[in-house]
C-alpha cells in the first residue's frame, strides 16, 4: 500500500477523536479573529463528527487530491468550512500558513469552500441545498465505472428546506445507492431561530426512510456513537442518511441554545471565556 493513502476506517483512540474536535473549536475561534466575522456555533455542532470522519472514517490521499479511488466528502452547509479547513491543512493537503490568509484578498480560503481553489474539497457550496444532489452524481459515477469510493454528504437541518434536498433523496433511492451516505447535523436553529418555528422539518428519519433510504439517529456529540454509527452506515445495502442530534455553539456554554452566534465575532473578554473552557477540555 502506498504509505501516504489514509485508509477508511482505520484504528482510532476516542478521547483523541474528542481533543480533535475541541483542537477543531479553537483554530476557527482563531480563523474568526482574522475575519473578524465567522460562524462559531455551525462549527461547533458537527466538530465531533469532522473529527470522525478525517481522523477516523475517510477514504484518503492528501498527496493526491484528485485520487480517484478517494473518498467524497461534501459540505452542504458551506459556512462551516471554517472548521474544515485546519483538518486539510494538518492533513497536508496545502501549507499551513494558507489558514492565516483566510477570507483576506486573494486567499483560496473563503467563507464557503471553492473545490477549485481548495485541495482537499470535493465540491464548491455557497447557496444552500446543492450538495446532496452532487453526492447523488458522484455515487450514482462510481456504480457506473466500477469504483469502490463512499460519498458522504453533511448537510445543517436549516438546509433540509430546500426541494432540491428531496429531489436528490427520491433519486438515490430510486438507484439504489449504497455508497452514499449523509448525515444531517440537526442542532435545532438556524440564522433565523429554532427550525421548528421558522419550518418545521421532521420527522428526518422517516421522511428519508420513505424515499428509500435506511436511517439511524445519534447523539452527535458522542464520539462513540458517531464512530459506530459512521462504521455501520458503510454497509447498509441503500442510501443511508445519518441524523446527528447536536446543539448549535457545543462546547462553548454562552454559545449554547441561541441563534445569536450563527455569525458573530468574539470581543476579546468573551473569546478568554471560551478559549479558557475548550482548553479545559483537551488538557483534562
Amino acid at each position: 500500500m502506498d504509505n501516504s493513502i489514509l485508509p477508511r476506517n482505520r484504528d482510532c483512540d476516542l478521547r483523541a477523536l474528542e481533543r480533535k474536535a475541541d483542537w477543531i473549536r479553537l483554530e476557527t475561534i482563531r480563523l474568526v479573529e482574522i475575519a473578524r466575522s465567522g460562524h462559531y456555533s455551525s462549527v461547533f455542532s458537527c466538530a465531533e463528527m469532522f473529527a470522525a470522519l478525517y481522523y477516523h472514517t475517510l477514504r484518503l490521499k492528501p498527496s493526491d487530491p484528485q485520487w480517484p479511488d478517494r473518498d467524497r466528502f461534501l459540505l452542504g452547509k458551506g459556512h462551516a468550512a471554517i472548521g474544515q479547513y485546519p483538518i486539510l491543512a494538518e492533513l497536508g493537503y496545502f501549507p499551513a500558513d494558507w489558514l492565516d490568509t483566510y477570507t483576506r484578498l486573494g486567499s483560496p480560503l473563503g467563507d464557503h469552500p471553492d473545490m477549485n481553489k481548495v485541495p482537499g474539497c470535493d465540491f464548491s457550496s455557497g447557496s444552500i441545498g446543492h450538495n446532496l444532489s452532487v453526492g447523488v452524481g458522484m455515487a450514482l459515477s462510481a456504480k457506473m465505472r466500477g469504483r469502490d469510493y463512499l460519498t458522504w454528504v453533511m448537510l445543517g437541518d436549516g438546509e433540509l428546506n430546500e426541494g432540491q434536498v428531496w429531489e436528490a433523496a427520491m433519486a438515490a433511492g430510486h438507484y439504489g445507492l449504497s455508497n452514499l451516505v449523509g448525515i444531517v447535523d440537526a442542532n435545532g436553529m438556524g440564522l433565523d431561530g429554532d427550525i421548528g418555528e421558522v419550518m418545521n422539518i421532521e420527522p428526518i428519519a422517516a421522511k428519508f426512510e420513505a424515499f428509500g433510504w435506511s436511517t439511524s439517529e445519534i447523539d452527535g456529540h458522542d464520539m462513540a456513537a458517531i464512530v459506530a454509527a459512521f462504521d455501520a452506515a458503510q454497509d447498509s445495502g441503500c442510501p443511508h442518511m445519518i441524523v446527528a442530534r447536536t446543539r448549535k455553539g457545543k462546547g462553548v456554554r454562552f454559545m449554547e441554545t441561541t441563534p445569536y452566534w450563527h455569525l458573530g465575532y468574539l470581543g476579546p473578554a468573551d473569546k478568554a471565556v471560551a478559549v479558557a473552557e475548550i482548553q479545559a477540555r483537551i488538557d483534562a
